[in-house]
């Protein structure tokens, strides 16, 4: 165990950031999706720290993060008109394209496969620290491999808390879900990971992409083959406890707490629940609301000690398919 500093994102405390990334060691920051636990992407140490603070599996590769296009062409073997534009249009922002990586890349960000994804970031405190840091970071999100992804400093603490150096505070994340993920390493391009940013946005500036399956999920034959991106296990991003998703919750909700269960309940709408059967939390009616409070509301159920978390189902629009990727992947079994 080591100590942890938790520290406002004041411009010292990113100097000091941007100093342990440089010498190898692990910083969480905030950017406009969650928080992001980043390290040196060029040191293969470091990045495969990551990993064990994590506990995540070697196969699932990192993003790395980079201030913009410029910063990202040495990392790849190829950077199609396809990426300038998507670039140029989302750049800095919550898309992350995935292309042939250089071999500036090492292998531990990659998980072994032959493609790196690369965004740049929109928050202010992750572009200054990637201004000091001088090095492309690879960060995926700043909690336990598999949980619920950190939108505050707080939720970071409580799970990487003496295994991380530093967290850098900046307030609440914006976005509130992870970026989209690209694969330009395909024709037609695919997406890999729905995100804050539509498929049609995307299609916008480059026309047709391919949707990833409704219940995307890795082929267990393939379980020690590197994924092209992160995002894609069938169990992720997900609380502790069982949750479930239903068109007629408030019967559902009824059988549990009949059969003893402590039930969370994510509603879209006002509904009533003794405080001894629960906790309800009324969820926002827009996506982009619903998103940015998604992974605080199961983490506040988590701590309320429910045993089951029912969730109303959301609209099935393509403003919410990212919404509805993360809540399908978190009510998979284990």
């Amino acid at each position: 165990m080591m100590d942890t500093k938790l520290l406002p994102a004041t411009p010292e405390a990113i100097r000091e950031a941007a100093a342990r990334i440089r010498s190898g060691e692990l910083v969480a920051f905030p950017t406009e999706t969650v928080y992001g636990l980043g390290a040196n992407a060029l040191n293969p140490q470091a990045v495969a720290a990551i990993f064990t603070a994590k506990g995540r599996p070697a196969t699932n590769p990192l993003i790395v993060h980079v201030l913009d296009a410029e910063s990202a062409r040495p990392l790849v073997t190829t950077w199609p008109l396809q990426a300038q534009r998507l670039a140029e249009r989302f750049w800095p922002g919550p898309l992350t394209l995935v292309l042939p990586k250089s071999e500036a890349v090492p292998d531990e960000v990659t998980g072994g496969g032959t493609t790196v994804g690369l965004r740049a970031p929109s928050h202010p405190v992750a572009r200054a620290l990637l201004e000091a840091a001088e090095v492309p970071i690879a960060a995926p999100s700043a909690n336990r491999s598999n949980h619920v992804s950190p939108t505050t400093a707080q939720h970071v603490w409580d799970d990487l808390k003496g295994q991380i150096a530093l967290i850098l505070d900046g307030g609440p994340t914006p976005g509130g879900l992870e970026s989209t993920v690209l694969s330009l390493a395909e024709a037609p391009p695919r997406i890999l990971r729905l995100g804050l940013i539509t498929p049609a946005a995307i299609e916008q500036v480059i026309g047709p992409v391919r949707l990833p399956p409704l219940k995307a999920a890795r082929e267990e034959k393939q379980q020690n083959a590197p994924l092209p991106s992160p995002g894609m296990l069938s169990r992720h991003y997900a609380p502790k406890v069982p949750l479930e998703i239903g068109e007629d919750t408030a019967l559902r909700v009824q059988e549990l707490v009949a059969q003893g269960e402590r039930v969370g309940w994510l509603t879209l709408q006002p509904r009533e629940l003794d405080s001894r059967n629960g906790l309800v939390l009324e969820m926002p009616a827009s996506a982009e609301a619903y998103a940015r409070r998604l992974y605080a509301a199961l983490r506040e159920l988590e701590a309320a000690e429910v045993t089951r978390i029912v969730v109303d189902a959301p609209p099935q629009t393509q403003e919410w398919l990212a919404i509805w990727d993360r809540l399908r992947r978190a009510a998979a079994s284990g």
